[in-house]
């Protein structure tokens, strides 16, 4: 049996909102095993002048738990 957490982060990137969804979870993913589906809750910028600065994204990261794991 499989038993899944969910965690909700933020990314951000200057370049696009593909680029901030692969930078968090590439940085989430140093911390986190066995991560496994992603969903984009939220995605949403700040304007600068007439262009985009900043590109934001909320994911919902699920990661699968490791029930064999023993405590040290």
């Amino acid at each position: 049996m499989d038993i899944k957490k969910h965690l909700m982060i933020t990314g951000n990137s200057t370049v696009s909102w593909k680029d901030a969804i692969v930078k968090a979870i590439a940085e989430a993913s140093k911390t986190i095993d066995y991560l496994s589906e992603v969903t984009i809750l939220e995605q949403r910028a700040t304007i600068d002048g007439d262009k985009i600065s900043e590109y934001f994204v909320d994911l919902d990261l699920s990661f699968t738990l490791d029930l064999n794991r023993k405590d040290s």
